[in-house]
């Protein structure tokens, strides 16, 4: 017995949205709900390698701790050069971190970065570690991952990376030279020294705002452009059949 019209349109549809999966990193679990059966089991008719741990979202998972690692590295390497403090990819790894994982691995870069804040202090700027002074930095890293969920996990738009790369940098400048003012004795706790001390941390905010926002150009508006480019070939392809 032949194929009904129905079960035909089903698996070009089903091929469709396969093909575009491919070029857009959706995961399995984006797909629509009643095509996944379906589209597994036309990836894998395809090609046999495509089984699960070829999915795009492996892809997603390695670059998001890649940029993780990206984020510990250029810290370390600003170092010696005062004028690129903050220049670093620790806010973009942060907010695209929350953007494309789940909420039970973010205790990773959580404490990757902890770590590395404690490294820093001690063996690089010879400070003694007070772990008091850290919690409002350790306090926005986990925000920062919040925000990328909320504002990047559902839909990565124009717009939504602009304000990502806009309010990440902000509310960490923000937070952490309050905690400076407040918590320290390099300014004195006046309206005039809260003041003094946000002014004097614009250098740092400009880098982290530049980096940012150059890091989730590239890590969002490349993707997008690809898949612009390719946005005609599903239909293509079901023409041809």
């Amino acid at each position: 017995m032949g194929a009904s019209s129905d079960d035909e349109d089903f698996l070009r549809e089903s091929k469709a949205v396969v093909y575009e999966a491919k070029r857009s990193w959706l995961t399995p679990q984006r797909l629509p709900r009643r095509m996944k059966a379906a589209s597994q089991w036309i990836l894998v008719a395809e090609n046999p390698g495509n089984g699960p741990g070829n999915w795009p979202g492996t892809r997603l998972f390695m670059i998001a701790y890649l940029l993780l690692l990206v984020a510990v590295l250029s810290r370390v390497l600003v170092l010696s050069h005062v004028a690129w403090l903050n220049f670093s990819a620790e806010g973009a790894a942060l907010l695209y971190f929350g953007a494309r994982r789940p909420w039970r691995e973010m205790l990773t870069p959580l404490a990757v970065l902890m770590a590395t804040d404690y490294c820093l202090t001690v063996y690089a700027y010879h400070y003694p570690f007070h772990w008091q002074s850290y919690v409002p930095t350790w306090i926005w890293y986990v925000a920062a991952m919040v925000l990328g969920q909320i504002l990047l996990s559902a839909k990565a738009s124009f717009w939504r990376v602009t304000a990502g790369a806009l309010l990440g940098p902000t509310s960490f400048w923000i937070v952490s030279n309050y905690a400076v003012w407040a918590g320290s004795s390099m300014y004195p706790h006046t309206l005039a020294g809260l003041q003094a001390c946000f002014v004097a941390a614009i250098p740092f905010y400009r880098n982290d705002l530049i980096s940012t926002s150059l890091i989730l150009a590239a890590m969002f508006g490349v993707p997008a452009l690809v898949r612009r480019m390719h946005l005609g070939e599903p239909q293509a392809v079901l023409a041809r059949k």
